[in-house]
């Protein structure tokens, strides 16, 4: 059967009251071009030639060696990540609604929740985000909603698209956006006055550089604001934890933890906070509860979303959680554990402090980012990035993201715990003929 939202009488009566005789007439004053344009498609092929032109298409999608810097990675998945994460069960983007059948997603919500509340050493986490750039403006607005301010401290250590998402939702609340420039490649410990209602830094920042805030957040909170942290999770495993430096929000991209880079997502962001911020935290949040005769349960215990209650008492417009994602990350925690989890970020620290040393040999090559530093770092080149991460994409590596802002020759690098001795050496030669040795 047919699907008709419309019936032909009720067609007609729309025309008439808008005194038109067609339904083309509605789009007559766009442009032909786009009303009818000419599509060029190829001759149709048979299964087998589609297949093998697909297979064409993904062998695309190897990119090699890759040294990108910018908060995403090519960190170890363990294949176990795939397997659960694949499970008929848990293949939803979606929170569950009804808890009697839902109890496994509803379990792995609790379970990532805790993790990334250990991991920040805040008391509660929600059930995720869509990724590392909102969940830094959800926890901006959370701030504010919590001191009733609408002026914002952010340093210009923390992610570049992260801070322009921030004003985008700044500026649709009318609160207004202050940028810090650092000192060298840090934060320096500033002056908030009364107005400001959150303080935002980055450690590890954007630079790679890692931060020592808990004098920021000490300044923040004499102030009366509230101090926002983005942070790196795969670092929290080796480093201070915000929750112990005196953050009283923690948020972050969660790919590096079982989520492959892919060519932009999906993704997911993690937001944490002190327990005494609850009410104001955004989507949903599952807890651990009994039934009527014992029995351990999983239920959505708070979501203040426009979906669920009065639409000027919500705290967010976020319909919905990065589910599968999330769930990859807790499978990807739980395999490493806290030992497993250590020995990752310290193997990539160290390929990132040995390929630093190679690169800085070359000459023309100037620090940007001095030690310490974990897993990225920033540098100028003698020649522009651009041209520099040209030459190298020919030779099969990714290396060499232009950072503009801070420097028209600088460019970030990454490395993780996936490279060899061997990758170094070939990335240097590599990298060496590309700014012209």
């Amino acid at each position: 059967m047919a699907y008709t939202p419309h019936t032909e009488a009720e067609v007609r009566a729309m025309l008439e009251a808008l005194g038109l005789e067609r339904l083309a007439d509605l789009y007559a004053h766009l442009p032909a071009s786009l009303l009818d344009p000419e599509i060029e498609l190829p001759e149709p092929l048979d299964e087998d030639g589609a297949l093998a032109l697909v297979e064409e298409l993904a062998a695309m999608n190897r990119p090699g060696k890759v040294f990108l810097g910018g908060g995403v990675r090519d960190h170890f998945i363990p294949a176990i990540v795939d397997t659960i994460a694949s499970r008929g069960e848990f293949l939803t983007a979606y929170t569950p609604y009804q808890a009697e059948a839902s109890q496994g997603v509803l379990q792995a919500i609790f379970e990532y929740q805790t993790m990334i509340a250990e991991l920040t050493a805040l008391d509660v986490a929600n059930a995720s985000l869509y990724d590392g750039a909102s969940a830094l403006a959800e926890g901006v607005l959370l701030a504010l909603r919590a001191t009733r301010r609408m002026h914002v401290v952010a340093s210009r250590g923390v992610h570049p698209e992260y801070r322009q998402v921030l004003g985008t939702y700044l500026e649709a609340v009318g609160a207004t956006l202050e940028e810090v420039d650092l000192e060298g490649d840090r934060t320096p410990v500033l002056e908030v006055g009364p107005e400001v209602g959150a303080v935002v830094v980055q450690s590890p920042n954007f630079l790679g550089a890692i931060e020592a805030y808990a004098g920021l957040a000490e300044a923040a909170h004499a102030a009366g604001a509230l101090l926002v942290a983005v942070v790196d999770p795969l670092s929290l495993a080796v480093l201070r934890p915000p929750g112990e430096q005196g953050a009283d929000i923690a948020v972050g991209e969660g790919q590096p933890l079982g989520n492959p880079m892919s060519f932009g997502g999906p993704h997911f962001g993690f937001i944490a906070v002190k327990k005494g911020l609850l009410r104001q935290l955004p989507g949903r949040l599952v807890s651990m509860t009994e039934d009527a005769e014992g029995r351990r349960g999983f239920v959505l215990s708070l979501s203040a979303r426009e979906q669920h209650i009065r639409r000027a008492k919500a705290k967010s417009n976020i319909t919905t959680n990065a589910q599968n994602a999330a769930l990859r990350a807790t499978v990807h925690l739980a395999a490493l554990g806290p030992l497993g989890l250590k020995e990752a970020a310290l193997a990539a620290a160290a390929n990132a402090r040995r390929l630093y040393e190679l690169l800085l040999e070359v000459p023309g090559v100037e620090p940007l980012t001095r030690p310490p530093f974990f897993v990225e770092f920033a540098l100028s080149l003698p020649r522009p990035p651009e041209e520099v991460r040209r030459v190298l994409s020919e030779v099969g590596f990714h290396g060499a993201y232009p950072i503009p802002e801070y420097g028209e020759r600088a460019a970030l690098f990454a490395a993780t715990e996936r490279m060899s001795e061997d990758d170094f050496y070939a990335f240097a030669r590599a990298f060496f003929q590309a700014v012209g040795g």
